[in-house]
């Protein structure tokens, strides 16, 4: 009698991938790929050898991309150092203007009016009182010429300056053992970071590039600008900020991009 030899498990033949199942889950499966601690690391070829999961099952694909991606932002929490400095740059390497970025093209920016603008406040801060544009503006300015990483692949030097996160929010009384710093913006976006990045020292509510205020395709008159979070964190158009210990999803992250995004 021959004893034929079992095929492992995870070399069994599958059915074809459904092509459509690609497509769908493709920008997830990018954007996990482009996390440094797993850079070339995920596909969904090898998803279905680590994972068991048939591709053509779009619930499980989800599942198991979503765990990964899920997994990612703990290690990038965990690894995390609050007070260490992303590198900075001379004025020499900024980029005038800088690069427009938005799920929109730039003829459908939405100026916003300065005159009327002001922000609010909500959450777990004591001084609800809204901020006025010029209020913001006469706070005292930190400047940071840092780089700016998108999800997209791209990069560009930028200088930025505005009042340091950590000192407005102390100004205001905000609850600085929180969990989150939520931004509504003036157009549909919604972004959020958590505490740690807010605190850092190079993370600001931007009011001016290079020394002039921002232009309104680039967030007047106010955006977040981190230097170590992907482009997409740094939300424009600013009209609200709340800090709070629940989570809700963002612009973003219902359409699968990773929350955290640490670079």
């Amino acid at each position: 009698m021959t004893i034929r030899p079992r095929t492992p498990s995870l070399f069994r033949p599958r059915k074809p991938i459904d092509q459509s199942v690609l497509t769908e889950n493709r920008k997830l499966v990018d954007d996990i790929n482009r996390r440094g601690l797993l850079r070339g690391a995920v596909s969904l070829g090898a998803l279905t050898m680590l994972t068991g999961c048939d591709v053509s099952e779009i619930d499980s694909v989800q599942k198991a991309l979503r765990a990964v991606s899920s997994w990612n932002d703990g290690v990038q929490n965990a690894i995390f150092r609050p007070s260490h400095l992303a590198p900075t740059f001379s004025p020499s390497q900024v980029m005038k203007p800088p690069r427009f970025n938005a799920y929109y093209p730039i003829e459908d920016v939405k100026p916003v009016d300065g005159a009327s603008w002001t922000l609010e406040l909500a959450g777990r801060i004591e001084d609800k009182r809204r901020w006025r544009a010029q209020d913001v503006y006469a706070l005292p300015e930190q400047e940071i010429i840092i780089r700016h990483v998108c999800v997209e692949g791209w990069d560009y030097i930028g200088q930025w300056s505005g009042p340091n996160l950590r000192e407005f929010l102390q100004r205001v009384g905000a609850d600085l053992t929180a969990k989150y710093v939520y931004f509504i913006c003036a157009d549909d976006y919604t972004e959020s970071i958590d505490m740690p990045t807010a605190l850092h020292p190079q993370t600001v509510l931007a009011t001016k590039y290079a020394g002039e205020i921002i232009g309104d395709p680039f967030g007047y008159p106010l955006r977040l600008r981190t230097s170590t979070k992907l482009g997409y964190k740094n939300a424009k158009w600013i009209k609200a900020i709340e800090v709070t210990n629940d989570f809700r999803e963002t612009y973003w992250s219902e359409r699968g991009f990773n929350w955290y995004a640490g670079i």
